[in-house]
């Protein structure tokens, strides 16, 4: 979900242990907003006053099908909420109309709330999927004298900076005894990259699905390494703190629909990959190629989830890529913080 364009496409073991002294301080520390919060949530429920709606920011993917599919809106007319969609080619684009107010909902991968964050959005993460390493990964060349992962010292390596890989990249070479100033950073988007991959410009590329698929079927493209036993890679849902307040109800009803879809593409993988591959303007061979190692599920944001954020936050901060340090109880879901 990551900073996803289709257009561009035309040229675990967790890795971050739950920390819970922090949760568990930072949590206590909120708990006057949190009862406060949560009070007044319940107070408005499905009563409040006036029609409510529900503005879904998205890329094409999960949140297009559940568009197409029209469940929401079924699930939702009971409570007097109407549904309206708006498309967007990228995950930070959602969160700056989230930061201006023009959506309440939206699809996102790891890192870009992170920069959202600390940019000063009032962004609150509303659910999470499951870990899916296998969605991104390292490719080099099908020739390429580049081996393991430390061979890539001193290469160049092509990613879109501030994106998920970019976290990746930094885990990969810690695990592998490198820093992350080991390799020559090439900052690319994905049409690029992929461009400057083709030419032999870059000695490798890291990347996530539906572009790695792509890249291995159209390019014959080299599996170096995943994300596997490094990061979880998750993808996140999120709304902003009035929206979340006021519309527990709506939030919860939406994440089920997703983790509905979720489980009937693990148990219709053909039929889904048919479906996306519609959806994304992808050969079907592409997406099934993306399923086949995905993992599927949608949930609720538990506390050792957002501390996996706030790892990836401190990890950026020490990179300089964000200019304070975060604290994600910032982000945290009403009822995680009521929960406590």
């Amino acid at each position: 979900m990551t900073e996803f364009h289709i257009s561009d496409l035309s040229a675990s073991a967790p890795a971050v242990p739950a920390r819970r002294r922090w949760l568990q301080t930072s949590l206590a520390a909120a708990a006057v907003l949190a009862t406060t919060g949560a009070a007044w949530a319940q107070g408005q429920g499905t009563a409040a006053a006036g029609p409510r709606v529900l503005r879904v920011g998205h890329q094409k993917g999960w949140l297009s099908v559940l568009k197409n599919r029209g469940t929401l809106e079924k699930r939702l007319a009971p409570l007097g909420v109407s549904v309206r969609w708006i498309e967007f080619n990228a995950g930070p684009v959602q969160l700056e109309a989230l930061n201006v107010g023009s959506i309440d909902f939206g699809d996102v991968g790891e890192a870009p709330p992170i920069f959202a964050q600390a940019a000063g959005a009032p962004l609150v993460y509303a659910g999470a999927t499951v870990p899916r390493p296998a969605l991104e990964a390292v490719l080099v060349p099908k020739d390429s004298p580049i081996r393991s992962v430390a061979d890539l010292k001193g290469k160049r390596v092509a990613y879109n900076k501030g994106s998920n890989v970019q976290y990746f990249l930094v885990k990969l070479l810690q695990k592998h005894g490198l820093q992350y100033g080991d390799v020559q950073s090439v900052f690319l988007a994905p049409a690029d990259a992929r461009a400057a991959f083709e030419r032999g410009s870059v000695d490798a590329w890291l990347i996530w699905d539906p572009f790695l698929a792509a890249a291995q079927k159209s390019l014959d493209a080299r599996l170096l390494a995943d994300a596997t036993g490094v990061v979880n890679n998750r993808a996140y849902y999120f709304t902003s703190r009035d929206f979340a307040t006021k519309n527990a109800d709506v939030l919860r009803i939406a994440i089920e629909e997703l983790n509905a879809i979720d489980l009937w593409a693990s148990r219709n993988q053909a039929a889904a990959a048919a479906e996306l591959a519609q959806v994304l303007g992808l050969e079907t061979a592409v997406t099934a190629l993306y399923l086949s190692r995905a993992r599927f599920g949608t949930t609720a944001v538990t506390p050792e989830i957002l501390a996996e954020q706030q790892q990836i936050a401190d990890t950026f901060f020490d990179l300089r890529l964000i200019p304070k340090k975060l604290n994600l109880l910032h982000a945290a879901p009403v009822d995680l913080l009521a929960s406590r």
